[in-house]
């Protein structure tokens, strides 16, 4: 099966790290895959990509076609080029109530299957049909190494306690201002707040290993990866009870949710803290793979997707 994936190129690496290793997971289960990235930004600037995505397309004669992000998704459909599968990862759900119906019009008329990344993504969609099939993680790649070796690498003081905001805190749908608010808080010179902000995607599972607890206070959220892969290190986790992170974490000690109150934040760091400094790994793994999170596992769900397509 030959099968075309169309995302942005916009990305500091040239294509999103998540799209890229899912792809991997694909071709390992067989897929024959190419990938097309999209230079540019704005109506102007996907429509650029038109010619060079339209020859690819014929070049290669893919038998599906899936889209990363609804806007990837509307430049391949007006190639006519078909079927197409479209994966919304979150924002292009929920930023915009009115991009429903824009959504809903091309789901209805031009693309063959919607997969989205948690139920509450299909819950705030309400199509019928869609399939929630969440990013998978890369186990062989984000696992459990000594808080100590990673430290080493990353030349950071031992003598602290590092908080990972595993986000761009430039984001705003990410709410460093919560996470901002909950540090004067706790109030801890102790305390250095590391971010990711234009690492490498080879070093993030650096970044997470040297952590004594992962932060993420998102406003809202699909499936974040980054929390699978901080799961997959067995890395104490905070974050705010958006997308699917309830149903990830489970019961998983050492793992808390909280609301968007900053006090309540700054408990649950405490928490996480305190279990860090006591235990210091958790078992997210073994719940990871319990869940059937796993890169391999999800690769096998969305080849499935991509059979069901092709036999309507």
């Amino acid at each position: 099966m030959r099968v075309l994936f169309v995302s942005s190129g916009n990305n500091k690496e040239g294509i999103s790290p998540i799209v890229k290793r899912q792809g991997e997971s694909l071709i390992k289960e067989g897929i024959e895959l190419q990938y097309f990235t999209i230079k540019g930004k704005g109506i102007r600037g996907y429509l650029s990509n038109f010619s060079g995505l339209k020859r690819l397309i014929t070049q290669f004669q893919p038998n599906i076609i899936h889209s990363h992000y609804s806007s990837s998704a509307i430049l391949a459909t007006i190639t006519k080029a078909k079927p197409m599968v479209v994966s919304l990862m979150g924002s292009d759900v929920k930023e915009k109530k009115w991009y429903k119906i824009v959504l809903w019009f091309f789901y209805k008329f031009f693309w063959s299957a919607i997969i989205v990344k948690s139920q509450d993504l299909k819950s705030t969609l309400g199509f019928k049909h869609l399939q929630v099939i969440p990013n998978g993680v890369n186990t062989k790649f984000f696992y459990s190494i000594s808080k100590l070796e990673a430290q080493n690498k990353l030349n950071w003081d031992k003598s602290k306690t590092h908080i990972l905001f595993a986000a761009n805190p430039k984001r705003p749908e990410k709410n460093y201002l919560l996470a901002s608010a909950a540090f004067k808080i706790l109030n801890d010179t102790n305390i250095i707040i590391q971010t990711l902000t234009d690492v490498p995607s080879d070093e993030i599972q650096y970044l997470m290993n040297a952590s004594d607890i992962i932060l993420l206070t998102s406003l809202y959220e699909g499936s974040p990866n980054v929390i699978k892969e901080a799961m997959a290190c067995n890395i104490p986790i905070v974050s705010t009870d958006v997308g699917d992170i309830k149903w990830v974490i489970g019961e998983t000690e050492g793992c808390y949710l909280t609301s968007f109150d900053a006090k309540d934040v700054s408990e649950k760091i405490e928490l996480a803290i305190k279990f860090s400094k006591e235990k210091g790994k958790t078992n997210g793994r073994e719940r990871i793979l319990a869940l059937g999170l796993d890169s391999e596992t999800i690769a096998k769900r969305i080849v499935e997707a991509y059979h069901g397509v092709l036999i309507k």
